[in-house]
C-alpha cells in the first residue's frame, strides 16, 4: 500500500515545477506536461519514488544508523526541525558548514567544545570569570549551538542524507558523493537528478509539499525504530529463555536418579574403606 495518495500530493502542490526556461533536461522522465509555461510533475511517478525512498529509509533506521536531513531554505527550516527532531535524527537548517562530512573530525571537535562550555557553566570556575569573559564564551556557545546544536548527537558519519532542494545544497551532495553516502532528495524540475540515489520528483519550494514528503519519511523512520525495539526485546526474551533452560537442565541433572545412585555408591565405598581401616587397627 502506498504511503501517500494522488489527491494529497495534488492538494499540497507537489506537482508544480519551475518555468520551462529554467528546466533541467535530465528531469524530462518525471515531467507530465507543460501548462502556461510551467512544467507539471508526474505525480504517479512521485508516489512510486516516495515509497521506494521511505522503504529504504525505514531499513536504515531499523539498523540503528542515522539519517542526516539538510534543509537550509527559509520555508523548510521550521518544518524539518519539528518533524525530524521528533524522531531524534540529526538535521542542518542553517548554513551548511563546508567539510561537515569530508572533515567530520573537525566538526566533532567543535561539538565537543560546545559540550565543554556547557560543563564549564555548571562548574564553580564559571563564577570566577569576569563579565567580559562570560559574555565572550556565551556568544561562542550560541554560535556553535546555532550551527551544530542539531547534530550534537551525531558521533559518526551518517548512513544517508535527505536533502530538500539539491540545487541549493550542492555542497552537501558533493561531499556525500565523495564519501559514498547515499542521498535521498526532493528534486524539482530545475535540478540535476544525476548522482542522487533516491530521486523524489517534487515541488521543493512550497512549504506544504516539503511538509508532506518529510512527514512520510519521518513516519517511515519511526516505523523502523519501533521494529528495531520489538526485535531487540524479542532477542532479549529469547536469551532469557535459553539461560533459564540451561539452569533447569543443570538442576534436573543434579536431581536425576542416576546421579543419586552414583552418589550413594560413592558413600558406600567410603564407608567400606573406613570399616577396613578399623579392622586393620
Amino acid at each position: 500500500m502506498s504511503r501517500t495518495n494522488f489527491q494529497d500530493l495534488l492538494d499540497a502542490g507537489v506537482h508544480f515545477g519551475h518555468l520551462r526556461r529554467k528546466w533541467n533536461p535530465n528531469m524530462a522522465p518525471y515531467i507530465f506536461m507543460e501548462k502556461n509555461g510551467i512544467h507539471i510533475i508526474d505525480l504517479q511517478k512521485t508516489i512510486v519514488k516516495i515509497d521506494e525512498a521511505a522503504d529504504a529509509i525505514k531499513q536504515i533506521a531499523k539498523s540503528g544508523r542515522k539519517i542526516l536531513f539538510v534543509a537550509t531554505k527559509k520555508q523548510a527550516k521550521e518544518i524539518v526541525a519539528e518533524l525530524v527532531g521528533g524522531v531524534n535524527m540529526p538535521y542542518v537548517t542553517e548554513r551548511w558548514p563546508g567539510g561537515m562530512l569530508t572533515n567530520f573530525p573537525t566538526i566533532r571537535k567543535a561539538v565537543k567544545k560546545m559540550i565543554s562550555i556547557d560543563k564549564m557553566t555548571k562548574d564553580s570556575a564559571w563564577d570566577v570569570l569576569s563579565k567580559r569573559e562570560k559574555l565572550q564564551i556565551s556568544r561562542q556557545r550560541a554560535k556553535l549551538e546555532k550551527m551544530l546544536g542539531s547534530i550534537s548527537d551525531l558521533t559518526r558519519l551518517p548512513a544517508a542524507l535527505f536533502i530538500v532542494d539539491v540545487l541549493k545544497e550542492k555542497i552537501a551532495v558533493a561531499e556525500a558523493k565523495r564519501l559514498g553516502i547515499p542521498v535521498f532528495a526532493m528534486v524539482d524540475t530545475n535540478s540535476q537528478p544525476e548522482g542522487i540515489d533516491f530521486v523524489i520528483p517534487a515541488n521543493d519550494d512550497a512549504s506544504q509539499s516539503i511538509s508532506l514528503i518529510v512527514k512520510v519519511m519521518t513516519d517511515a523512520i519511526q516505523e523502523g525504530l519501533s521494529e528495531r525495539k520489538v526485535d531487540r526485546d524479542k532477542e532479549g526474551d529469547e536469551k532469557e529463555v535459553k539461560v533459564k533452560g540451561k539452569r533447569t537442565k543443570v538442576a534436573d541433572e543434579y536431581d536425576s536418579p542416576v546421579l543419586e545412585d552414583e552418589l550413594d555408591e560413592e558413600d558406600s565405598d567410603d564407608e567400606d574403606e573406613d570399616l577396613d581401616e578399623e579392622i586393620d587397627e
